[in-house]
């Protein structure tokens, strides 16, 4: 009987799925498949009747009952084929590696952990992190939280204390787990006492000046428990330890430059460090220098008693902000040089008050914070101070140069004066025909009054203020007016008690 069912078994033996259900009621009248029917419905029957007979014809039905266990399990195969298409669908990228991973605080069992979301999260979105640890010198990474979480910081807890691990967190999504990132150094799980803390000094705050071939020497005081680590950069580098030494203890750090140059200005940064929690300040030295002399300093006009000179700011300002310049004049006969401008803030201005019949030279300093410049610009030209000609010679003036409005060369600057002493304010004005001068106080004209003597010549207004008191302070002006139009000009007096 198993020989002559083995024949069929081999035909319909992939058809055995489908016929388990429907051909065994219409099969079951049929005599011959009567007989067969048990072990059709039930295979592990099937199998067991040919292992059962240990026979001679045993070897016979071995072979084909073989075959047909083998053809039995390709059957469900066949119904696993359904979900082919899975393969056609495109494969989703997992997303990048978190960004930015540090420690934020350190504890006797627990470390915090903050990062930074990945740049690309995939097209399935993100699920959240995973948060690695392993212990330094070990290979085997353990995952610190159960299931994947959205938030950027993590804390790890259940740490012993002394251990150093190592650290990493991957990103998950549904198309699979990013490339972890990894803390370069390990942890070492230890209690931070007291957070690290600099104390800037005040005056350290500012920008710290110095002049070239100076010592710097700058001590910072810092907190913190253990005693943390100390480092220096300039530029995000480290420093040149041939140009500044730094000696740190457990409480301070002391930055030291034996002669500054202008090159040692700039920024520095230092950093307190205790594992992963830190503190930052930064250090602003600026090395300054005396300036460069003034440049292309040159006589623009001379009348009357009077000169106009103008200049350039030097090409090198020592490292420092130009506060003003120093005007000097010298007569021939004398020799002698002396300031007639202090901190002039223009780059140009009218001397007054010039000798007639002398022949002067002029020379101008810069001046910022460190001094005046080492040399001076002088004037190629020299100025000589003529008499005024009594003869009229029109030829010589040229017509378009005769009328002009009112202009004031030379201000008048801000004075203080003591009660009781007379002083004097002046200023200069040009214009044709020569203007009107009125002089006010208070926008109040001075009309005819013995405490004040006006007078103009060859250009120079003058009002003398005979000894004033405290009431005669406040805001002069002179007012230049001609046909042409009007200029004015003001400044601040201010009397003060005599000290005893």
């Amino acid at each position: 009987m198993t020989g002559k069912t083995a024949p069929p078994a081999a035909d319909p033996a992939p058809e055995a799925p489908k016929k388990e259900t429907a051909p065994t009621p219409k099969d079951g009248p049929a005599p011959a498949p009567a007989a067969e029917e048990p072990p059709a419905a039930e295979h592990p029957p099937a199998t067991e009747q040919p292992t059962g007979p240990a026979d001679e014809p045993a070897p016979a039905p071995t072979a084909e009952t073989t075959p047909a266990s083998e053809e039995v399990p390709p059957a469900p195969p066949a119904e696993a084929q359904a979900p082919a298409p899975e393969p056609e669908k495109p494969k989703a990228e997992p997303p990048s590696s978190p960004l930015s991973l540090a420690v934020e605080e350190v504890s006797e069992n627990s470390v915090k952990l903050t990062w930074k979301a990945p740049e690309q999260t995939g097209r399935s979105g993100l699920d959240g992190y995973v948060v690695e640890i392993c212990k330094d010198g070990s290979t085997d990474w353990t995952a610190a939280n159960q299931e994947p979480f959205l938030s950027t910081r993590y804390t790890v807890q259940g740490l012993s204390s002394g251990d150093k691990i190592h650290v990493r967190v991957k990103a998950v999504s549904a198309s699979g787990a990013s490339v972890p990132a990894t803390l370069e150094q390990p942890v070492l799980i230890r209690e931070i006492l007291q957070l690290p803390k600099i104390r800037m000094p005040r005056h350290l705050r500012q920008t710290y000046i110095r002049h070239v071939g100076d010592a710097v020497n700058v001590m910072i005081p810092f907190q913190g428990k253990p005693p943390p680590k100390v480092t220096w950069t300039k530029a995000g580098q480290p420093l040149d330890t041939s140009r500044v030494n730094i000696r740190n203890t457990e409480n301070d750090t002391i930055f030291y430059i034996r002669e500054a140059q202008r090159s040692d200005s700039g920024k520095y940064e230092l950093t307190v460090k205790i594992n992963g929690a830190e503190d930052k300040a930064i250090l602003d030295i600026q090395v300054i220098e005396p300036p460069a002399a003034p440049e292309n300093l040159k006589l623009v006009d001379v009348w009357g008693f009077n000169v106009a000179l103008e200049w350039t700011p030097p090409a090198d300002n020592g490292n420092s902000e130009i506060k003003g310049y120093i005007v000097q004049k010298s007569d021939k006969k004398s020799g002698k040089w002396f300031t007639v401008l202090e901190r002039c803030t223009r780059t140009s201005c009218t001397v007054s008050d010039l000798i007639i019949g002398n022949t002067y030279s002029f020379r101008v300093f810069s001046e910022n914070a460190c001094g005046l410049s080492e040399k001076a610009a002088i004037a190629s030209g020299v100025a000589h101070i003529e008499k005024t000609k009594s003869v009229y010679q029109p030829e010589k003036i040229p017509q378009r140069d005769m009328m002009e409005p009112p202009k004031f060369t030379q201000p008048l600057t801000d004075r203080t004066t003591t009660r009781g002493y007379s002083t004097h304010l002046f200023c200069s004005v040009r214009g044709f025909p020569q203007p009107k001068i009125i002089w006010m106080k208070n926008q109040m004209e001075i009309r005819e009054d013995p405490k004040y003597i006006a007078m103009i010549e060859q250009g120079v207004c003058s009002l003398e203020i005979r000894k004033p008191s405290p009431f005669d302070g406040g805001i002069y002006t002179c007012k230049a007016v001609n046909p042409l139009g009007e200029a004015s000009v003001d400044c601040k007096l201010d009397v003060k008690g005599k000290i005893d």
